[in-house]
């Protein structure tokens, strides 16, 4: 999965997505590296990349979502989140990542 970012974006993504959620970062292939950006590990094959886009809007509607196993904890140290009870049996709330693009975290267990 791909989440634009501005130009520049490289070290509030390695706080945030790295620091703040526990991705471990990926080494991007050498022909890609010139581009910017960063790449995070997901788990299951699966990769985040944080791309630059020049033109950067933030993704406000459109959104990863996220499977993680202490809900609670995460939404305390990330601070503003939108608890969301729309759906009967599933704990879930939004936050935005430095950017302003939109994330969905949702309990895993």
């Amino acid at each position: 999965m791909q989440l634009a970012a501005p130009t520049g974006c490289e070290a509030a993504a390695r706080a945030f997505y790295g620091g703040m959620l526990g991705l471990a970062e990926i080494e991007k292939p050498e022909p890609l590296r010139s581009r910017g950006g960063v790449w995070f590990e997901l788990g299951g094959g699966q990769q985040l990349h944080i791309g630059v886009d020049p033109g950067f809007t933030p993704a406000r509607k459109a959104h990863p979502a996220f499977a993680v196993e202490d809900l609670d904890a995460l939404a305390g140290k990330l601070g503003e989140v939108d608890w969301d009870d729309d759906v009967a049996g599933l704990r879930r709330f939004y936050a935005a990542d430095p950017w302003g693009n939109r994330l969905e975290f949702v309990a895993s267990g």
